[in-house]
Formats: C-alpha cells, sequence, structure tokens
C-alpha cells in the first residue's frame, strides 16, 4: 500500500463514528455464546463462516461454544470490496457435509439479507435439515428482508459499517470496534 493509500485509510477512519466499542461487542459475543449453547448444544452442528467478513466474528464465537461441532465455510459475495450488492458470486461452498445435518450460519452483518438467504437456501438445497442464523449486527432498514436472524448481537444504522469483519472499501476488517461512515461518503 503506497503513502498516498495509507493517507486515504487513515483518513477514512478518522472521520467515521464510533458505533461500538470492543467492551459492547465482547458482552455481545458473550450473551450470543450462550443463547447458542442453550439451544444447540445436544445438536452437534455444522458451523459455518461465511467468508471473509465473518472470519473474525466466527474466531471471536466459536470459543464461546462449549460444544462439539464440526466448523467449515462458504463464500458467497455480493459486494467485492465496494459498498452496493450486485448478483451473489459462490467462491466456495462447504467442503464438509451438511446432508441430515444442523448447520449454524454465521456471519458479520444482516444487511439487506440477500446473500444470507441464498446461502441459508443452498445448505437447505444441500440437504441441511436445519440452518440457524447468527450475525454480529443486523441493520435497520426499515423494511421487511428474505430472512430473519435467529441470533443477533447488535443493532446498527442504516449507514454504511467497517469494523470487526465488516470493511469499508476493503479496508479496516480489522477494527476490534463498528464504525460508521458519515452520509454519503
Amino acid at each position: 500500500m503506497s503513502k498516498q493509500q495509507t493517507d486515504a485509510a487513515w483518513a477514512l477512519f478518522d472521520k467515521a463514528d464510533l458505533l461500538y466499542g470492543r467492551l459492547e461487542i465482547e458482552q455481545t459475543l458473550d450473551r450470543l455464546g450462550a443463547e447458542i449453547s442453550d439451544r444447540l448444544a445436544d445438536t452437534f452442528p455444522v458451523a459455518l463462516c461465511v467468508m471473509g467478513g465473518a472470519v473474525v466474528f466466527a474466531g471471536q464465537l466459536l470459543p464461546r461454544l462449549a460444544f462439539p461441532l464440526e466448523f467449515d465455510y462458504l463464500h458467497a459475495t455480493r459486494y467485492r470490496d465496494g459498498t452496493r450488492g450486485g448478483e451473489i458470486e459462490w467462491c466456495a461452498l462447504p467442503r464438509g457435509e451438511v446432508n441430515g445435518r444442523t448447520v449454524l450460519l454465521m456471519d458479520d452483518i444482516l444487511d439487506e439479507g440477500h446473500t444470507l438467504a441464498a446461502a441459508k437456501a443452498k445448505l437447505l438445497e444441500l440437504g441441511a435439515v436445519r440452518v440457524e442464523v447468527a450475525v454480529l449486527a443486523e441493520k435497520e432498514l426499515g423494511h421487511a428482508k428474505p430472512i430473519q436472524a435467529d441470533y443477533v448481537g447488535l443493532t446498527l444504522p442504516d449507514r454504511y459499517v467497517f469494523g470487526m469483519g465488516m470493511d469499508a472499501y476493503g479496508l479496516w476488517r480489522n477494527l476490534p470496534g463498528i464504525y460508521a461512515l458519515p452520509e454519503g461518503a
């Protein structure tokens, strides 16, 4: 990354608003871990991370799930480092067997819901008997979505957000908090 690109990344960060800090996220992860454990502990589920955004969320949630599970991932994207979604692109389906299994599908954010709805439909098509969806955050859009998450950590305003696996123009997935770009950015 050039000095100019680095400066632009910092400028983006500097004008963003912090929505949730590390402590609030840790408490949310503890709550989600307990809720999921209560419902799925006896099911020996396949836990699937939606790559790449959910890797941070999944990496912090999985140690809070105190029961046996199998872990895998799938990769479906609509954003391709932009801020507006397009057609769903399947980059990778789970390598392991989901047929006859309960699946915990983990994603960073439930925004419009098209990617998660498509992923859930694909897993059911592959034979999953039940797919439960956990998201770190859900964006309040004021209209119906094609899917509802079974476990929601935080609620976000209808702004473009980044951090905790979510990116702004391909940047800042690594932040331990959730930030929002100013309107129109």
